[in-house]
C-alpha cells in the first residue's frame, strides 16, 4: 500500500482506517448497554433513554470533540499520540514529563483488559446460537480456550506489519459497521419514539434521579473505549481519513444503540433476566450465528488499535529517553508502520492473563475505565499547553474548552474509582510501568548532569602528536566515537581518557559523532565540521524521534558522499595496502557504564541509579541500539562516578624501609 493514502483522503485509507482505528470503539455496542441495564437493574423508560442519552453525548463530547476534532489537530509531522504530544509542548513546562508517563502507562496498562473483554464478548454470543447453549457458557473452559487462542493469533499476526493487518480488517470492519446500523434500524422503525434519548435532558435525569445514576458513568465510559489509542494510532492512517471514516462509523454506533434501547422497551419490562444481551437480541434469530461470526471477527480486529497504539508509544518513549532500548522492527516500507517483538509478547502474555482471571466479559467490563481515565486527563492537562502555546488559542476560550473537558473526565474518573478494588490485578502492571519509565527518565537526568566536558582544542595537538608515535601499536586507520556533546569543540573527559589512557588509541583520523534527536518523527539530516584538517572531524546527524539511529549506514553515506565530494581519500593509510588501492578500516568504540563502588548516594539518586543499571541488563547494547556492526565495534567499560566518598579517614600507623 502507498504511504499517499495516508496524506490524503483515499478509498484504500479510509478502509485501512477502518480496521486499525475504530475496532475497538466499533465493538463497544456488544458490551456496554447491557453492562448499564445490569448496573442499573431496570429495563424501564426512564433508564433506558437516559443510558442511551449519556451514550451519545460521551461519543460527541469526549470521542467527537475532544478527540476527533481538537486532539488530532496535536499532529507531530504525521505522528500522535502523548509522546508526540509531549515532544510539541515540553518547551513550555518543566514538569511535563509526569502527566506523559503517567498517561502512557495507564494506556498501555488498559491495553491488557480490551482485548480480552472485545473477544470474550462476542465468543459468549455463541451461547445464544441454538444448539450451542451448553457448550458456550460464559467462563467456561471452551469459552476460555477460544478466546485465548484468538488473542494469540492475533499477536502472532502482527509481525506482519499494521499495512498488511489494516487491508485485510478493513473491509471486514466495514462489514461490521454497516451491519451494526442495518440492525439498529430494524429496531427503530418498530419504535421511532426512542429518537427522544438523544435529548440531553433524560441522561441528565438518569444521573442526577436514579439511585444509582451517577455511578452508572462507570459502565457508560464503556462505549468510548478506544478514543485514546485512536490518538496514538494518527501515524498509521492519518488525520483526515480518520475524521472522515469517523462519521461513518460514529452514525452507525448511534443507530445500533437506539436499536437495542428501542428493543428493550418494546419488551415493557421492569427487569431485563441477567443473560440477556440485547446486543444479540437485535440479530434476527436466522441470521444470529453469521452475526456472531461477524462479531467475533470484529473483536479480533478491535484488540488492533491499542496493539499497533502501544508499539507508536514505546517507539516515541524509547527515543524521548522515558523507556529503554528495545528491537525495533520495520515490517513493512510504510511510515509509521513498527512491530515491537518485547511489547507485543508483553500484552499478550498480559492478556492471557487476564481471561484466566476474570473468566467473563461481565467481570472484565466491571474492571476497566480506572486506568484510561487517568490517561485521557493526562492527555487533557499536556492540550492545554498545546492549545495555549503552540495553536495561541485565546485564554478564555482555551479554559472553556478544558473545563467541558475536565468536568466529564473527572465525573467518569470517580464513577470509575469505586473499580479499584476489582482491578488490584493491574495494579502492579501499571505501577510497573510508570515506575520504569520515571526511573529511566530521572537517571538519565543525573547521569547527563555529572557528565564533564572538557574543550576539544586542548587535545587536538595531543591527537596529531599521538597519531604520529610510530611506538604506539596502531588502533584503526579510523577511530570513531559517538558523543553527547552538543558543542562542537566540547567533548566528554571519558573519550579523551579512552583515546589517551585507557590503552592509548592511535589512529590515522578521529571521528566524533553526535546524534541530536528532534521533536520533529522523521528528520534525517547531518553536517560535517573539520576540526583539524585530515586528523579530526565532527559528524552531527539530526534524527527525528521515531527515527531508528542505523549510524552504522549512515556513517557510511557520510563518508561515501565525502568521497564524492574530494573532501576524504578513503585509500588505506597502511603501506602495504594503499600500493594496492585497498580501502582505510573504520573502527567505533562504545563507551559503556557500569555503577563505580565508589559512589555515596543520597536515598533517592541512589535507588534510581540502581534501579537503572538493572534495566540496563535487560535493554539493548548501545551497540545494538544504534545499529552498528558488532565486527566493526568495540565496547570499554567505563566506571560512573557521580558522587564519589567525600570523607574516608584512613590512618597510617606503621612505615618501615628494610635494608639487605
Amino acid at each position: 500500500m502507498d504511504s499517499n493514502h495516508f496524506k490524503k483522503v483515499t478509498f484504500a485509507g479510509l478502509l485501512v482506517t477502518l480496521g486499525i482505528i475504530f475496532g475497538d470503539i466499533g465493538t463497544s455496542p456488544l458490551y456496554t448497554f447491557q453492562a448499564i441495564l445490569k448496573e442499573g437493574e431496570s429495563a424501564r423508560a426512564e433508564l433506558v433513554l437516559g443510558a442511551i442519552s449519556c451514550v451519545f453525548w460521551t461519543l460527541t463530547l469526549q470521542t467527537t470533540f475532544k478527540y476527533i476534532l481538537i486532539t488530532l489537530q496535536a499532529d507531530n509531522k504525521g505522528e500522535g499520540g502523548i509522546f508526540s504530544l509531549y515532544a510539541l509542548v515540553r518547551r513550555y513546562g518543566k514538569r511535563l514529563m509526569f502527566p506523559a508517563m503517567v498517561g502512557a502507562g495507564t494506556l498501555l496498562a488498559d491495553g491488557i483488559i480490551t482485548p480480552p473483554i472485545s473477544v470474550a464478548s462476542a465468543i459468549e454470543g455463541l451461547g445464544g446460537v441454538k444448539g450451542l447453549e451448553k457448550h458456550f457458557v460464559p467462563g467456561n473452559e471452551l469459552v476460555i480456550g477460544l478466546v485465548i487462542t484468538i488473542l494469540v493469533l492475533l499477536f502472532l499476526f502482527q509481525r506482519f506489519g499494521t499495512g498488511i493487518v489494516g487491508g485485510s480488517f478493513g473491509p471486514i470492519m466495514f462489514i461490521w459497521f454497516l451491519m451494526l446500523g442495518v440492525l439498529g434500524v430494524n429496531q427503530i422503525i418498530h419504535y421511532p419514539q426512542i429518537f427522544a434519548a438523544l435529548n440531553p435532558i433524560y441522561g441528565l435525569k438518569l444521573l442526577i434521579l436514579h439511585p444509582k445514576g451517577f455511578w452508572l458513568l462507570g459502565a457508560v465510559f464503556l462505549c468510548t473505549t478506544g478514543a485514546e489509542a485512536l490518538y496514538s494510532d494518527l501515524g498509521h492512517c492519518g488525520r483526515k481519513n480518520i475524521q472522515v471514516s469517523w462519521i461513518f462509523v460514529k452514525v452507525t454506533l448511534v443507530l445500533n444503540y437506539l436499536g437495542q434501547g428501542a428493543w428493550v422497551l418494546m419488551q415493557n419490562k421492569d427487569k431485563l433476566d441477567d443473560n440477556i444481551n440485547p446486543f444479540f437480541q437485535i440479530v434476527p434469530h436466522g441470521y444470529l450465528l453469521p452475526a456472531v461470526i461477524v462479531a467475533t471477527a470484529a473483536t479480533i480486529i478491535a484488540s488492533q488499535a491499542l496493539i499497533s497504539g502501544s508499539f507508536t508509544l514505546i517507539s516515541e518513549a524509547i527515543s524521548l529517553n522515558f523507556w529503554p532500548k528495545v528491537r525495533i522492527k520495520f515490517p513493512t516500507a510504510i511510515r509509521g508502520q513498527i512491530y515491537i517483538p518485547s511489547i507485543n509478547w508483553i500484552l499478550c502474555f498480559g492478556c492471557i492473563l487476564v481471561v484466566l482471571y476474570f473468566r467473563t466479559s461481565e467481570n472484565m467490563t466491571a474492571a476497566y475505565g480506572f486506568s484510561i481515565t487517568i490517561a485521557m486527563l493526562m492527555t487533557t492537562i499536556l492540550m492545554y499547553y498545546f492549545l495555549r502555546y503552540v495553536k495561541k488559542v485565546p485564554l478564555w476560550l482555551v479554559i472553556i474548552i478544558l473545563i467541558v473537558f475536565a468536568t466529564v473526565e473527572t465525573s467518569f474518573f470517580v464513577a470509575n474509582a469505586v473499580k479499584i478494588v476489582k482491578r488490584l490485578f493491574f495494579l502492579v502492571f501499571e505501577i510497573g510501568l510508570i515506575f520504569t519509565m520515571y526511573v529511566w527518565y530521572s537517571a538519565r537526568k543525573i547521569t547527563n548532569r555529572f557528565l564533564n566536558f572538557v574543550n576539544m582544542k586542548d587535545y587536538v595537538t595531543l591527537l596529531d602528536d599521538l597519531s604520529k608515535d610510530m611506538t604506539v601499536p596502531k588502533f584503526a586507520t579510523h577511530a570513531i566515537y559517538l558523543t553527547k556533546a552538543d558543542s562542537t569543540f566540547h567533548i566528554e573527559e571519558r573519550v579523551i581518557y579512552s583515546i589517551f589512557s585507557h590503552t592509548p588509541k592511535r589512529a590515522d583520523m578521529y571521528w566524533f559523532v553526535h546524534v541530536e534527536r528532534t521533536d520533529e518523527p522523521y528528520t534525517m539530516e547531518y553536517m560535517v565540521e573539520e576540526i583539524k584538517k585530515d586528523k579530526v572531524i565532527r559528524v552531527e546527524f539530526k534524527l527525528g524521534f521515531r527515527v531508528q539511529p542505523r549510524i552504522n549506514l549512515m556513517f557510511r553515506k557520510v563518508v561515501q558522499e565525502m568521497v564524492a565530494n574530494k573532501e576524504l581519500d578513503l585509500t588505506s593509510r597502511y603501506p602495504s595496502l594503499s600500493s594496492h588501492n585497498l580501502a582505510a578500516d573504520f573502527k567505533f568504540v562504545i563507551l559503556e557504564t557500569f555503577l563505580s563502588s565508589d559512589n555515596e548516594f543520597a536515598v533517592r539518586e541512589g535507588f534510581i541509579l540502581n534501579s537503572y543499571f538493572l534495566l540496563k541488563h535487560f535493554s539493548l547494547s548501545d551497540a545494538k541500539s544504534f545499529g552498528l556492526d558488532t565486527s566493526e565495534t568495540i565496547s570499554e567499560k567505563i566506571p560512573m562516578v557521580v558522587n564519589p566518598f567525600s570523607k574516608m579517614e584512613l590512618k597510617r600507623t606503621f612505615f618501615k624501609i628494610h635494608s639487605e
